[in-house]
């Protein structure tokens, strides 16, 4: 049964949890930022979820003898989501600063149904096609049209293009849950993830950066933050509903603007009315008007939105910016 906060008290401790992971989140993409100021992506994306996967290979040890063929396809699919997701989010960091690429991130929430429409025929709802209107309005608004140049480049239109493989991300979990052991297809989704970052850098012409402790220290933060987010997701989302998650999971790019301003970075009026937009849209995309009852399993999320929604988040850690 799901968890109720007790009379008083606004946050139970696993919704306080996510909160906290949440803001971990948000500041993933101020530090991506920094790092590939002196890495190139790829080999920051190499560095990133090779490490990751190797601490995820130490936590899970016990289970990974037993490990199936399903279960290396599963993490195989989604490593290369990820690879695709995350590396295209982390060559637009290059050239724009986190708050907008948090912003646009959002934009795969919505993105999620009607993908799941085009691959499984089924209709998103209403309130989905509400928050695909919202979030594009709020992306024309990021991208401020009504300047004297439209403002997207390089980095905004990578960051845009990233959402496709995010949503599918979210979709193949859904696919697999149940399926498959969370703990095996977690390492093999990250080392795949790395070892294509690696892959990658021949291919674009990317050489191994000078070694930096920047690059070395974000990798390995990140790495271990993306295991500690997912073990405490996996504890907080037993109790906690989907949609309280949902909205806590949509303060993402909030979090990162505010860690962004606070790191001197500076929105112009219409651009954080897009934001507003975007996250508006990536809500109400996720709301569901019909009564829930205190026996809704929390695994609903796993299928919906994803790590926020939530199942993205279960995902990875986020694996998240």
């Amino acid at each position: 049964m799901l968890h109720t906060p007790s009379r008083g008290r606004w946050l139970s401790r696993q919704e306080m949890a996510l909160v906290l992971v949440t803001a971990v989140w948000g500041a993933t993409f101020l530090v991506v930022h920094i790092a590939v100021q002196y890495s190139g992506p790829w080999f920051f994306i190499g560095m990133r979820f090779i490490t990751a996967g190797l601490i995820s290979a130490i936590i899970f040890a016990r289970i990974l003898r037993g490990i199936t063929r399903k279960e290396i396809v599963a993490g195989a699919a989604i490593g290369v989501m990820i690879f695709l997701g995350y590396g295209l989010q982390t060559v637009g960091l290059q050239t724009i600063d986190s708050s907008t690429s948090a912003f646009i991130t959002a934009l795969y929430v919505p993105l999620v149904p009607i993908l799941q429409w085009i691959v499984f025929k089924k209709p998103p709802r209403l309130l989905t096609w509400i928050g695909v209107v919202l979030a594009f309005a709020g992306l024309m608004l990021l991208a401020d049209p009504g300047s004297a140049s439209f403002s997207f480049g390089g980095g905004e239109i990578a960051t845009v293009v990233s959402t496709l493989p995010i949503a599918a991300e979210i979709i193949l979990i859904g696919w697999f849950a149940g399926k498959v052991n969370l703990g095996r297809i977690t390492v093999i989704q990250l080392l795949v993830a790395g070892v294509l970052g690696f892959l990658t850098m021949p291919v674009v012409g990317e050489q191994p950066p000078v070694f930096s402790w920047v690059w070395v220290a974000a990798a390995v933060a990140l790495g271990a933050a993306s295991c500690l987010i997912q073990l405490t997701m996996n504890w907080a989302q037993k109790s906690v509903s989907p949609t309280r998650a949902t909205i806590i999971y949509a303060a993402e790019p909030v979090w990162a603007a505010i860690i962004g301003r606070i790191a001197g970075e500076r929105l112009p009026p219409i651009a954080i009315a897009g934001a507003v937009f975007i996250v508006a849209g990536a809500l109400v995309s996720e709301l569901n008007l019909r009564k829930r009852t205190d026996t809704t399993a929390p695994d609903e999320m796993s299928g919906g939105t994803g790590d926020p929604a939530a199942s993205t988040h279960i995902s990875n850690e986020r694996t998240d910016a």
